[in-house]
């Protein structure tokens, strides 16, 4: 497992031709800005060759099949030429971004092979992980995720930004706090991290027992004052996911903080995950930690 507390790593951010892909550099230009970490952009190709039938002699001559082999292969090679330019004027137009947002000489990177073994490889370096809800596959599509996005989160055990909005400076921040080790990293996050500095926090616990909810909250609201932060804290009752999506709303928050997967896979399949629900209902970006 990667340290999951490296606060000398990078910020990594993926880019793509997704609509998000603007408001992924801004947030990440904002987490530059407050902790001065170095920016790494990323841009995986994932796409793999052409699938070329191995025997056409059934149909086809032998000269006409290798010619059609050479045909395909050379049509594979330019496709992927053009991909990896593609990728190159997409990095060159997130850096620019970056670096007219302030942050210098952001390092530009490219990658094959999936895109969660590409993040589990790149772990160790990373201190944020910065990527848009849904990648350009899946489009405007907003009843999915993602077709990466759960097998990262629940993948590497770094921070995750999850971009799923236009750009705001976020200035009230929600830690969704259940006492899980996920939510507890999520606390440790915000009480130790200079990205949360000045910042409103309104620290949020959902649970059918109002006494159990009190009780997990007062210690997280000791570590968070002895911070020097600004807390409000509040319990709910009521279905999580719904609580803290109406709450988000109700006060404006801007960033929402919540431990990623904390259940079983099992669980989550019975019971229906808080995380894919908060992903999908929430209309801020979401901060996760597993």
């Amino acid at each position: 497992m990667a340290n999951d507390n490296n606060k000398n790593g990078k910020i990594l951010t993926c880019i793509d031709a997704s609509r998000f892909s603007a408001a992924v550099c801004d947030y990440t230009a904002w987490i530059h800005r407050r902790t001065q970490a170095p920016v790494q952009l990323l841009h995986n190709l994932e796409q793999g060759p052409a699938v070329v039938p191995s025997d056409l002699s059934g149909t086809i001559g032998l000269g006409s099949r290798e010619t059609l082999m050479q045909e395909l292969t050379d049509i594979e090679a330019e496709r992927s030429r053009l991909m990896l330019e593609q990728g190159k004027l997409m990095l060159n137009a997130a850096s620019d971004r970056l670096q007219q947002a302030g942050v210098a000489e952001p390092q530009m990177k490219q990658r094959h092979g999936g895109l969660t073994e590409s993040l589990i490889e790149l772990e160790d370096d990373i201190r944020v992980l910065v990527l848009g809800i849904r990648g350009e596959e899946r489009g405007d599509d907003d009843r999915h995720l993602g077709g990466h996005l759960e097998s990262i989160l629940r993948s590497l055990h770094k921070p995750v930004l999850v971009v799923n909005n236009d750009f705001q400076e976020p200035k009230r921040v929600m830690l969704a706090y259940d006492g899980s080790d996920a939510s507890g990293k999520a606390l440790d996050m915000l009480a130790n991290r200079p990205l949360f500095t000045g910042l409103e926090v309104h620290l949020v616990t959902v649970g059918e027992d109002p006494a159990t909810a009190q009780g997990l909250q007062q210690a997280a609201t000791l570590k968070l004052r002895e911070a020097g932060l600004n807390i409000t804290a509040v319990t709910l009752d009521g279905k999580p996911s719904e609580e803290l999506v109406r709450y988000q709303a109700e006060h404006d928050i801007d960033l929402t903080l919540m431990g990623a997967f904390s259940h079983t896979r099992l669980r989550d399949l019975v019971l229906g995950s808080l995380t894919v629900k908060m992903l999908l209902r929430a209309n801020k970006p979401l901060l996760l930690l597993r």
